[in-house]
C-alpha cells in the first residue's frame, strides 16, 4: 500500500467587499511592513515568525518594478476603484514534510510558473514553517491581465444579448440587456480542480525524485472509492492545544473517526478473507465428484479437529497433554456454542452468516457516519455561534464610528482586526447555514444535541467492537476447520488408491 502524505490545497479570493486588502495580505504572508496607498493604512508584520522564504514571479511583459512587493500590490489596489473589487486570488497548500526546504521551494516555484505565470498572472508566494510539523505555502495571484505594454487590462467585457432576429433586447428601464464575458478564463470554475490536481501531480513528481514512497491525492475519499468519513480540519488553535497535550473536541472527534475507520477496515478485511476461503472450499468440492454433494457438517469437522490435536500431543508429557486437551476443548466448545446460537451447521450456512455479519457491520458504520457528519456540523455551528456572540459588541462599536477612512475608525479597526475577522467569518457562515429570519442562536441546544449524538455514537462503536469479536470467533472456527480438512485429505487419497487397486 502506498503511504499517503498530507494533502491540503485551498483556493480563496481577497476581496475589498469583505474588508480585505491585497497589501495587508501580502505584508502578512511575507512578514513585511507595507503601506497601502489606496487607504493610507500601514501593515507591519515584521515581527511575524516562521516566514522562511518569499519570492515574486512575473510574466515577460510585466513591469520590472513589480518585483517589489509594495509596488506590485499597491498598483493592484490603486487600479481597482470599486468598493467590492476582487483584488487577488490566494492558494494555500500544505508542503510535503518528506521534502527538504530547497525541494519545497523548487516545488512551489515550478507549480506557480507552470500554472499561473505561463498564463500571464503575477505570482507572490511565501513559505511558512514554525517547526511545528506544518510547513505550507501562501500563493497570491493577480486577477487582472497585463497588456503587451505592461499596463493593467480589462478582466471582462460587456456584450449585448440579442433576440431571435439578432436585435438588441431592450429592458423596461430603457437600457439594453447585456452579459459579461470573461477575457482571461482565470475565473473558470473548472480551474479549481485543475490547479488542485496539478499541485498533487507536481508534488508527487518531487516525492518520486527524492526517492520517497509517499504520494498525495487531490481527490476526495468518495472519488477515490474509499468508503470512510474524512476527519475534521483542526485549525491553528486546536492544533496548538493538542500539541501542548490539551485534548480538544475537534481532536477527540478526529480520533474517534479514525478509530471507527480502522475498525471497519479490519472487519471488512477479515470477512473478505473468510468469504474467499469458503469460496475456495466450495470450488475444491466441485472438482471432486467422489465427495458427497451436501455441504460438510461443521460439528463433525470440529470433532475431527479435536482428534487431530489429540494425536499431535501424544509426543509430549502427560501433564502438557492434559492442559492442551483442556484448552482445545474450550476452543471447540466456544465454537460449537457460537454455531449453535446462530443456527449454523454447514459451510453454506457459515457463508450466509458472514454476509449477515458484513451487512450488520456496514449498517452500524453508516449510522456512525451520519452521526459524525452531524457532529461536524454542530461543532462548526457552536464555534461560529460563540465567536459571533463574543465579538458582536466589537463589531457594533465599529458600526457606530463614522464611515470613511477617518483616523478614529481606522485605529479601532486595526486594534481589533483579529476579533473583527472572527466575527465576519462567523457571520458569513451562520447566514449561509441557518434559516432566514433566525434571530437568536440556540448554542445551548446545539451543545445538548452534540452530547446526545456523541453518546449514541459511542454505543454504536461498542456494537462495532462486538461485531469484530464475532468475526474473530468465525476466524477461529476457520482455523479449526482448515486443520480438520487437511487431515481428511490423506485419508481420502488412501481410499481413492484402495478403490483403484480393487
Amino acid at each position: 500500500m502506498i503511504p499517503i502524505a498530507i494533502y491540503h490545497c485551498n483556493i480563496s479570493i481577497v476581496s475589498r467587499g469583505k474588508g480585505k486588502s491585497a497589501v495587508a495580505a501580502a505584508a502578512y504572508r511575507s512578514g513585511e511592513k507595507i503601506t497601502n496607498e489606496w487607504d493610507g493604512m500601514t501593515h507591519d508584520y515584521t515581527r511575524k515568525r516562521g516566514v522562511v522564504h518569499t519570492e515574486i514571479l512575473l510574466p515577460p511583459h510585466a513591469p520590472p518594478s513589480f518585483s517589489d512587493r509594495a509596488t506590485l500590490w499597491n498598483s493592484v489596489e490603486l487600479y481597482e476603484k470599486a468598493g467590492n473589487a476582487q483584488l487577488a486570488r490566494e492558494i494555500d497548500a500544505a508542503l510535503p514534510i518528506e521534502l527538504s526546504r530547497e525541494e519545497q521551494i523548487r516545488l512551489v516555484r515550478e507549480y506557480c510558473s507552470s500554472q499561473f505565470v505561463s498564463r500571464g498572472m503575477c505570482v507572490d508566494f511565501a513559505i511558512h514553517d514554525t517547526d511545528s510539523g506544518n510547513p505550507h505555502c501562501h500563493i497570491m495571484l493577480t486577477m487582472r491581465p497585463l497588456d503587451e505594454r505592461g499596463a493593467w487590462a480589462a478582466k471582462s467585457k460587456k456584450e449585448y444579448d440579442l433576440d431571435e432576429n439578432g436585435e438588441r433586447i431592450r429592458l423596461p428601464s430603457g437600457r439594453y440587456k447585456t452579459h459579461k464575458v470573461d477575457l482571461t478564463g482565470w475565473n473558470n470554475k473548472g480551474n479549481a480542480l485543475l490547479w488542485r490536481k496539478a499541485w498533487a501531480d507536481i508534488s508527487n513528481a518531487y516525492l518520486e525524485r527524492a526517492g520517497r514512497p509517499e504520494r498525495i491525492d487531490h481527490r476526495s475519499n468518495a472519488e477515490r472509492g474509499i468508503d470512510e468519513l474524512p476527519t475534521v480540519h483542526m485549525g491553528v488553535a486546536a492544533c496548538q492545544m493538542e500539541k501542548k497535550g490539551i485534548a480538544t473536541e475537534k481532536g477527540e472527534l478526529n480520533r474517534n473517526i479514525q478509530k471507527a475507520n480502522r475498525l471497519i477496515r479490519e472487519i471488512r478485511a477479515q470477512i473478505g478473507k473468510l468469504k474467499e476461503w469458503i469460496g475456495e472450499l466450495f470450488k475444491a468440492r466441485e472438482t471432486a465428484p467422489e465427495q458427497p454433494p451436501q455441504s460438510p457438517g461443521l460439528a463433525n469437522l470440529l470433532m475431527k479437529y479435536l482428534s487431530v490435536q489429540r494425536e499431535k500431543s501424544r509426543k509430549y508429557s502427560q501433564s502438557w497433554q492434559r492442559q492442551h486437551a483442556a484448552d482445545e476443548l474450550k476452543t471447540v466448545a466456544k465454537a460449537v456454542g457460537y454455531l449453535s446460537e446462530h443456527g449454523i451447521s454447514t459451510l453454506a450456512e457459515l457463508d450466509a452468516a458472514l454476509s449477515s455479519v458484513s451487512d450488520q457491520a456496514d449498517a452500524i458504520r453508516e449510522g456512525m457516519k451520519t452521526a459524525e457528519k452531524r457532529m461536524k456540523e454542530l461543532q462548526k455551528l457552536i464555534e461560529y455561534g460563540k465567536n459571533y456572540t463574543e465579538y458582536k459588541p466589537i463589531h457594533d462599536e465599529l458600526k457606530k464610528l463614522k464611515n470613511g477612512w477617518t483616523s478614529k475608525r481606522d485605529k479601532y479597526e486595526e486594534a481589533h482586526r483579529a476579533e473583527l475577522t472572527l466575527w465576519n467569518a462567523a457571520s458569513r457562515y451562520l447566514h449561509a447555514n441557518l434559516p432566514k429570519g433566525t434571530k437568536s442562536l440556540p448554542i445551548s441546544e446545539w451543545e445538548k444535541e452534540y452530547a446526545t449524538i456523541s453518546g449514541q455514537r459511542t454505543a454504536e462503536y461498542t456494537k462495532l467492537k462486538e461485531t469484530r469479536a464475532e468475526v474473530a470467533e468465525l476466524h477461529n472456527i476457520r482455523k479449526c476447520v482448515d486443520i480438520a480438512l487437511k487431515a481428511d485429505q490423506p485419508e481420502q487419497t488412501r481410499a481413492k488408491r484402495h478403490d483403484l487397486e480393487r
